[in-house]
């Protein structure tokens, strides 16, 4: 019985927290000044030569790249304290080696001119497995530059 309960606080501190991050092929939009609703989550489509297509739920965002006049790349890392309680207290000390992770929250932030002139912004939250592709793709396909938030970003993304 101890083992049960133990085992439902775990999920209960790890659920949330696996959710907390952006995974597989998905793209989240974080806050800007487009007309999408704040975390949303959905498929950002580069292949397109001409423009990326952002697909969510209820939707689609087209960001012509001839627009883009700005990108910038940056991380959050943080602590898996969620992890650490939940492991704490389904296995005791052994579960606080989670506190030595580190997770890393991935962000693209795009400057952008909208087609009446006006200067808008968005910031998407990628996933791991993705953002090298995207940002290289994304480079490519608006002829600018990716500018990073720190060396350590610039570092961890392997330029």
């Amino acid at each position: 019985m101890k083992y049960i309960v133990s085992l439902i606080l775990a999920l209960s501190f790890i659920g949330p927290t696996l959710l907390a991050a952006v995974r597989g092929d998905k793209t989240m939009y974080v806050g800007g000044t487009v007309n999408i609703p704040q975390k949303t989550e959905g498929i950002l489509n580069l292949e397109d030569e001409k423009v990326a297509v952002f697909t969510y739920e209820g939707g689609r965002y087209e960001l012509p790249y001839a627009q883009v006049t700005i990108m910038e790349y940056g991380q959050k890392a943080g602590r898996r304290v969620g992890a650490t309680v939940a492991g704490f207290a389904a296995f005791g000390v052994p579960g606080l080696i989670a506190l030595f992770s580190r997770k890393r929250k991935h962000f693209l932030s795009i400057a952008l001119t909208n087609a009446e002139g006006k200067n808008q912004a968005i910031v998407l939250e990628l996933s791991k497995g993705n953002v090298r592709t995207i940002l290289r793709t994304m480079e490519a396909r608006t002829g600018k530059r990716i500018e990073y938030e720190s060396e350590e970003a610039k570092k961890n993304i392997g330029q």
